[in-house]
């Protein structure tokens, strides 16, 4: 029974195993066929969407494409008048070139005809012109070429005098306002640059406390005196001056170490060769620091910091050097600030100017050992310490040993001549001034025609007198500019000199 119940138990299981896998193997064909029934209505309703869209689009593509060929025909046709239209407009613009053209022709050919009336009236007054001429010919005697020469002669004097009329109508006007400018720029210059001028000259006296002291600089047989001369390199000068002894020395500096020695050892009172040795060596420092530092303050006052050290201790060598009794370290001072107001006045380059105004007699400070001018020598030196080239012609050219190339040459030698030409800033001796007011005469006698010449106002104005018969009055300005060219080249002086040329004629006649 037992196996019998199990047989059934196991008949029963695969009967439902059987039943459920026929039920499960029922039911999964019906799920896969709904949803192959479903995807085939899906993708029938996608080909029916698909099949719209596309008719839609068909339908577009043809509407833009209407709209496109409707645009194409309406540019075509607008293009197609506006091509008609320049074609109208070139149309009538031909049409009046044509007309013009016609016109034209007949402007030529009136012109051709007035030509020919034109030339035969010509022709006509040549005629009649050569008969009056041979008849003028015939009644005056004289040909036309000698008739020509005579009138060409009358209209030369004429023109002549007429243009000495304007010419010195317009030099006198023109001297007249560049005079006047002139004089406000300088007085405007001087008037802010009025420095005093210190006088310097050859020897200098050292005062003495007693006439005894005088032995004691000699010393026994002079062997003082003669360590002082040695070691300074001047000359004492012991003569009778009561308290007072000369050193003479054409060398400023080491005329000033011998005075500062010589004036320690007449304080200290204790005169020997050794001591004279060490106060001269103190003497020289003190100059070489006074050196340095005048130069520095030179530099300062004009602005003209970042020179070469060597420039700047020339500069302060200055101090100790003087022409014609005028400090050349306070004149290289006053005449850079002359040029640069100057060059502010006139628009130039303020810092050349300057420069060249407190360098320009850089070579006097060694005028005792190079030879040649002090303005070569000075413009030497500077171009050997690496100042600008434009600096140097400026310091060349301030006494004419170079030609100018700027217009700030010119105001530096104006300056120049402004700081040493106004009263009271030079001196010159008596020799020197009769010999420049002689050669300013011999130099304006040498012209021809002059029958007279004086030199007048100390030497600042010479006044010609000229033969009437031989020079007229065209020549007369001729011979004032060529004077005073001669006079430039060929003499130094300060300041200008004024070149007056006077023609005079006169009739004398008697009553009787």
């Amino acid at each position: 029974m037992g196996e019998l119940g199990l047989l059934v138990e196991l008949v029963v299981a695969l009967v439902i195993a059987v039943i459920a896998f026929a039920l499960g193997y029922v039911l999964q064909r019906y799920q896969s066929e709904s949803k192959l029934k479903s995807a085939q209505a899906r993708a029938d309703q996608v080909l029916a969407e698909a099949d719209a869209t596309a008719k839609d689009l068909i339908l577009k593509a043809k509407d833009e494409g209407i709209r496109r060929r409707a645009e194409v025909e309406r540019e075509s046709s607008q293009r197609r008048r506006e091509i008609q239209r320049q074609e109208e407009r070139i149309q009538a613009r031909q049409e009046a070139i044509d007309r013009k053209a016609e016109q034209i022709e007949q402007r030529d050919r009136r012109i051709n005809e007035r030509q020919s009336q034109l030339d035969k009236r010509f022709n006509k007054l040549e005629e009649m012109e050569q008969a009056r001429r041979t008849e003028l010919e015939r009644i005056s005697g004289l040909s036309s070429e000698e008739a020509k020469g005579l009138l060409l002669q009358a209209v030369e004097v004429e023109a002549r005098n007429d243009m000495a009329r304007v010419i010195r109508e317009i030099e006198g006007q023109a001297r007249e306002e560049g005079e006047k400018k002139a004089r406000e720029i300088v007085s405007l210059a001087i008037e802010r640059v009025a420095s005093d001028q210190v006088s310097e000259t050859t020897v200098t006296s050292v005062a003495l406390p007693s006439d005894e002291m005088k032995g004691r600089i000699i010393g026994r047989q002079g062997r003082n005196i003669r360590a002082i001369e040695n070691a300074t390199g001047v000359d004492l000068v012991v003569d009778d001056t009561p308290e007072a002894i000369l050193i003479s020395c054409f060398d400023p500096v080491r005329r000033e170490v011998a005075r500062m020695a010589l004036s320690k050892l007449v304080q200290d009172g204790r005169i020997h060769p050794a001591r004279i040795e060490k106060e001269v060596e103190k003497a020289q420092e003190e100059v070489e620091r006074i050196i340095r530092e005048e130069g520095e303050r030179a530099v300062i006052e004009t602005g003209l910091q970042g020179l070469h050290p060597e420039i700047v201790k020339l500069v302060g060598r200055l101090k100790f050097r003087s022409s014609y009794g005028q400090n050349q370290h306070a004149h290289a001072i006053e005449t850079a600030h002359l040029a640069g107001i100057l060059a502010v006045e006139l628009g130039a380059d303020v810092k050349a100017a300057k420069m060249g105004g407190l360098l320009h007699d850089l070579g006097k400070a060694v005028s005792h050992e190079q030879e040649g001018p002090h303005a070569l020598v000075g413009a030497d030196i500077a171009r050997r310490y690496g100042v600008p080239a434009k600096v140097c012609n400026i310091i060349a050219s301030h006494h004419g040993e170079e030609e100018p190339q700027s217009l700030e040459s010119a105001l530096v030698a104006a300056a120049d001549a402004i700081s040493g030409a106004r009263p009271g800033a030079r001196r010159e001796s008596i020799e020197t001034y009769i010999k420049r007011v002689q050669a300013l005469e011999d130099v304006a006698n040498s012209f021809p025609g002059v029958a007279q010449s004086f030199a007048i106002q100390a030497g600042r104005e010479v006044r010609i007198l000229v033969r009437p018969g031989e020079i007229d009055d065209l020549a007369t300005i001729q011979l004032s500019k060529n004077i005073a060219k001669k006079v430039e080249e060929s003499l130094e002086y300060p300041g200008q000199i004024k070149v007056t040329v006077i023609r005079e004629t006169r009739a004398v006649d008697y009553a009787k």
